[in-house]
């Protein structure tokens, strides 16, 4: 049997600039074209223990994380995402409790004031 091909893209974000490129990726019909099928096909990992992607939601398709067996079709975009160097919560945790302080900062102001 002669063997099929999709054409997908893939965004290269993990160092820099994210860099698109167009994929023709082919594969035998008893082969189920999944993302881990087009991240080897493309060379870009030997297989899902593969230490390049081993971390957690490292890669999707337009933007919505995807796990290493999940489907691929015809035009998607496979997208490889770079390591977060800030905690995501952190940064949400940190931003509301100086809210907070500049809350009570002013209410103790207004307190004083009146005092006054």
């Amino acid at each position: 049997m002669a063997s099929r091909s999709m054409e997908i893209l893939i965004c290269d974000a993990r160092l820099g600039e994210p860099k698109l490129s167009p994929f023709l990726m082919h594969f035998e019909p008893s082969e189920t074209p999944t993302v881990g099928l087009a991240l080897i096909k493309a060379g870009i990992a030997q297989d899902s223990e593969d230490p390049i992607l081993a971390r957690k939601g490292c890669f999707g398709v337009f933007g919505k994380r995807k796990d290493w067996d999940s489907p691929i079709y015809e035009g998607d975009r496979l997208e490889l995402y770079s390591e977060l160097l800030v905690d995501p919560k952190a940064v949400r945790r940190k931003k509301a409790n100086q809210n907070q302080d500049a809350k009570f900062q002013a209410a103790a102001a207004k307190r004083k004031a009146r005092r006054l």
